[in-house]
């Protein structure tokens, strides 16, 4: 049994994280999280120090899509100088699947292909 009295509610730090993201921009969180999806995504197609431990399409074709359907809604909102590079690396990332399948998607069927069109 601890010694805390029980009326007084536990400090998780929720508090302070909240007060540290209202002073975000939104682009700057748009941009971060679709870096950390693109990351992800690429070390799942291959595109990391050590492909055969980490590859896994399946997941790469998640992240893929979802990184694909977050920079189409966001690029109107953000600006073309914050979407160009997030477009070029989801290009790039659906190129790195597109060669690392084995069965190759048809053309606009491939991971976010339906919110970018094909990817060639």
């Amino acid at each position: 049994m601890t010694d805390t009295p029980p009326n007084l509610p536990l400090d998780d730090g929720a508090d302070d994280a909240a007060r540290d993201i209202s002073e975000v921009p939104a682009v700057e969180l748009i941009n971060t999280v679709a870096v950390h999806l693109l990351s992800a995504a690429a070390v799942k197609v291959g595109l990391a120090d050590d492909p055969q431990e980490q590859t896994d399409l399946d997941e790469a074709r998640k992240l893929i899509t979802a990184l694909a359907g977050l920079v189409t809604a966001a690029a109107t909102e953000i600006g073309d100088h914050h979407a160009r590079p997030l477009r070029d690396g989801l290009r790039s990332v659906q190129l790195a699947f597109r060669e690392a399948s084995a069965i190759p998607d048809a053309p606009g069927a491939g991971p976010g292909e339906k919110y970018t069109g094909p990817v060639n």
